[in-house]
């Protein structure tokens, strides 16, 4: 899993240019869950980007769900966000 949270964050660094990212594999709270069984795994994504600026938070995360489409379902099943500006922490 360590290889998805890498890859998730590099894509996001290259989409949004954050100025803070964590991320953080859950799947381990979901075993036996039926999206764990298929093999993707639970991500929680704290960002902070000057990108999000002037964006509702449905465009903060349809931004971070383009940056990783192709990962899903396969690799990444259920992904929680916070997206935030650097003004918002």
């Amino acid at each position: 899993m360590a290889d998805r949270v890498a890859m998730i964050k590099s894509r996001l660094e290259q989409a949004l240019s954050p100025t803070r990212i964590d991320i953080t594999d859950d799947s381990a709270m979901h075993a036996g869950h039926a999206g764990a069984a298929g093999g993707g795994g639970h991500f929680s994504v704290t960002i902070v980007s000057d990108r999000f600026s002037g964006k509702s938070m449905i465009e903060r995360h349809r931004a971070i769900y383009l940056a990783v489409h192709d990962m899903m379902p396969a690799e990444i099943h259920a992904l929680s966000i916070k997206a935030l500006t650097p003004d918002e922490i």
